[in-house]
């Protein structure tokens, strides 16, 4: 009977190591490949796309750089980390209030931003247009922040009072007690009591406002100002033929993310843990 238990636990084992196996090469064969095809010329990608580059030669690179992938970094650098801020901290100090602050009618306060979750953006891209234009924010830097944070509030809010809610009350108390205001008890107190799940949302919005491509293309439509996913389909079209260095332009494009997960990878999966699944 052991003999047979050990038996069925070898064969699960094995099992799931080559389901995980698999599953490993499924995810990061593309991402090697589009690596390679970057260092290759137009004639051995066609020629045979699945071999290895004769030559490791880092031109696609310098051209995709220098062909405006640069302007697109800075461009999506800087929409991604003001709108992460600007989404994280109101979300934060949103989420503070509902879960640790006795006003009226919290439940209803909290269905109403839960229910911003359900607002599909693209219903609303022709009033949002119209309206932006009559702001005169329309093709501009602003544009942008104000569609990432107000479609990200929701979900990020919802994140952060998951993991809120099930902070003790008793250091609330204790903090009054010292005489600490609202708001020195969240800046001071509960933010780093916070972190895992703060670190989390910074991720998934990073994630969000790096890729994302509609509201950037419509929003920015015919500026100098372009965020990496606009710039790459525009390089794209302008050196269509030139795959190498789009290939190159997109492994540029996706080093930052990849870098920043697998540097809080451990505070990213702690904080959706604790959170989401309380």
């Amino acid at each position: 009977m052991v003999t047979r238990l050990s038996v069925a636990g070898v064969i699960g084992r094995v099992f799931i190591w080559s389901f995980l196996l698999c599953l490993v090469v499924v995810v990061l064969y593309p991402l090697a490949w589009m690596v390679l095809n970057g260092f290759k010329t137009n004639t051995e990608l066609f020629g045979n796309p699945f071999a290895l580059p004769t030559e490791w030669s880092w031109e696609n690179y310098a051209a995709a750089w220098n062909r405006g992938v640069s302007n697109y970094v800075l461009t999506s650098i800087l929409v991604t980390v003001t709108s992460t801020i600007t989404t994280v901290f109101i979300s934060a100090w949103a989420a503070y209030g509902l879960t640790r602050v006795d006003i009226p009618f919290s439940r209803a306060w909290s269905t109403i931003i839960l229910g911003g979750l359900m607002l599909a953006p693209t219903v609303a891209l022709v009033p949002l247009v119209k309206m932006f234009q009559a702001l005169g924010l329309y093709n501009s830097f602003w544009a942008l922040l104000i569609l990432y944070t107000a479609f990200r509030i929701p979900f990020t809010t919802f994140l952060i009072r998951a993991y809120m809610i099930d902070l003790p009350r008793e250091v609330d108390e204790a903090a009054e007690v010292d005489g600490a205001s609202r708001w020195t008890a969240f800046w001071r107190i509960i933010l780093p009591m916070c972190k895992p799940i703060l670190i989390s949302t910074v991720i998934l919005h990073v994630l969000f406002a790096w890729n994302e491509y509609l509201f950037a293309m419509i929003f920015l439509s015919g500026t100098d100002m372009q965020t990496l996913p606009v710039g790459l389909t525009s390089l794209m079209s302008k050196h269509g033929t030139d795959y190498p260095v789009v290939f190159a332009g997109m492994v540029i494009a996706a080093i930052p993310v990849v870098v920043l997960f697998f540097a809080c990878q451990r505070f990213f999966i702690k904080g959706l843990a604790d959170g989401v699944g309380k």
